[in-house]
């Protein structure tokens, strides 16, 4: 194999590494925010509110419906606003965002859901504010779950990272459509399959670990 190609697939990795993990941070500052809005306002949450749940679930399941290459294309000119431009992988992170949000918020409203109720009335019992119960109870018991979730969720947005190399996005995806597809080369197809398969191992076996570390339930 060339050194040309060597280069080609480091750079498209450096590039769709950069891609899910700008993302992905992105995507939890608004996502855990979202998702514990979503939580605390359902029947029998710490601040019920039924339009509230309503309307935040409808635009969550709105945006999740969509396929990620119709949105992606959807929102090209929302993309051009925020980056000036529609291709390379500093425009892929735009639509990334926008679909990794609602997808993240669920993960979270699941992960909160899996906190014991006791748990959260001992908090009430004691006087605490809803937003002391979120930040101080809530929040820390979930932790190795969201942790979980955030593997998950990393792994979906490298996926997503991929499709958009068909519509002028950079990294492996891009390489893998331009000359694996285009160009009729299947070995380098093949690297940039094996590539993504790699890290999307490191992603979980990473977040396996960290859950193993902060998860008291199973030190005890």
């Amino acid at each position: 194999m060339s050194n040309s190609v060597l280069q080609l697939l480091w750079s498209g990795t450096l590039e769709t590494l950069y891609m899910t993990l700008v993302s992905s941070a992105i995507a939890y500052v608004f996502g855990i925010p979202l998702g514990v809005l979503v939580y605390v306002s359902d029947s029998g949450g710490i601040c019920q509110n039924r339009v509230i749940h309503t309307i935040t679930g409808t635009v969550i399941n709105i945006v999740r419906s969509v396929p990620f290459l119709i949105l992606l294309v959807a929102i090209l000119p929302f993309t051009r606003l925020v980056v000036g431009t529609t291709i390379g992988s500093a425009a892929t992170i735009v639509p990334l965002v926008v679909a990794a949000i609602p997808f993240v918020a669920r993960m979270v409203e699941s992960s909160l859901k899996e906190v014991h109720a006791g748990v959260i009335e001992a908090a009430k019992a004691m006087g605490s504010s809803p937003l002391q119960i979120v930040y101080k109870v809530i929040l820390p018991e979930a932790k190795p779950s969201l942790l979980v979730g955030s593997t998950i969720a990393v792994s979906t947005i490298l996926g997503y990272s991929a499709m958009a190399g068909f519509v002028g996005g950079g990294g492996l995806g891009a390489i893998a459509i331009n000359y694996g597809y285009y160009r009729y080369q299947s070995e380098t197809m093949l690297l940039t399959v094996a590539l993504l398969v790699i890290i999307v191992q490191v992603f979980q076996e990473t977040g396996i670990w960290l859950v193993r570390k902060i998860d008291k339930r199973e030190q005890n």
